[in-house]
């Protein structure tokens, strides 16, 4: 693995030519990582010397299910109460530098690849001990419980840690690393990264119930949204609405590397918002 792609944030210059690719439609949204600036970050009560990008969240009649946050802690910073929702859990993938998480009492040093699941109620937080800022993926859900299923425990891992899945009949151009199997239905949603080597595609459109968040760590390539060829590189991050249809071209000259989140291993909902049925 050659890196992940983290934003540094300030403005560009005064010079510079405002045409940029950014577009929000009503099927998918393409953030490009120009528009990582600072007069798009927001700060968290409860968190010190943090800043963050909020590139998704919950919006009634687009993508409903998760937000995700690109954290930058500075030196000293951090939380002693990060998540403040009551059912909720997350997925942290670490960037760049190095957070020391604190999890269920047990203490984790998470570094670039550093990958962790944290299951709704489940006590933690996060300081930045080291030098450097630390940068990384917080990808958050309501958990839905599963009638007869266990909850899912809490774990730390890698990408390093995890050797990826090559798709059937992809001789290796197609990968997946899985943090989580599959068929673990304890789990409502996964976050997992896709690795295509240069060559590599998604063969057909794509169309699907799952909701997806891809931000590029590595790479560029051309991805199909919707009805749209759109060129991303690393940095770049696409925002997808169920059934959105998506294909890919890896274009070279390394790999494409991008985390992808998306919502599965339950029932449509009937009632309630997005659904036909009264509520109850």
């Amino acid at each position: 693995m050659t890196g992940y792609y983290a934003p540094r944030g300030g403005l560009p210059p005064q010079t510079s030519l405002m045409t940029g690719r950014a577009v929000f439609t009503e099927a998918y949204a393409f953030i490009p990582k120009g528009v990582f600036s600072d007069i798009v970050t927001s700060c968290l009560p409860g968190w010190t010397k943090t800043r963050l990008w909020l590139i998704a969240r919950p919006m009634s009649g687009f993508s409903e299910t998760f937000s995700q946050y690109v954290m930058e802690v500075a030196p000293g910073g951090g939380s002693d109460a990060p998540e403040p929702e009551a059912g909720a859990e997350c997925v942290l993938f670490v960037t760049e530098g190095e957070a020391q998480l604190t999890l269920d009492g047990k203490d984790h040093t998470l570094k670039a690849g550093g990958y962790a699941y944290i299951p709704a109620g489940c006590p933690w937080r996060l300081w930045n001990r080291g030098a450097e800022a630390a940068r990384f993926h917080w990808v958050r859900k309501l958990f839905e419980p599963a009638p007869g299923l266990p909850a899912p425990e809490a774990f730390v891992t890698s990408d390093a840690e995890v050797a990826p899945t090559a798709m059937p009949d992809t001789e290796g151009r197609w990968a997946t690393t899985r943090f989580v199997e599959p068929d673990d239905l304890r789990h409502d949603m996964h976050v997992n990264i896709v690795t295509f080597q240069p060559g590599g595609v998604i063969p057909f459109e794509e169309t699907h119930v799952m909701e997806h968040g891809l931000y590029v760590l590595e790479g560029k390539a051309v991805y199909k949204l919707n009805q749209d060829w759109v060129e991303v590189e690393a940095g770049d991050f696409m925002w997808l609405r169920a059934y959105c249809p998506q294909a890919c071209y890896a274009a070279g000259p390394g790999p494409f590397r991008y985390l992808l989140y998306k919502d599965v291993n339950r029932h449509a909902k009937l009632r309630g918002p997005g659904a036909f049925g009264a509520m109850k």
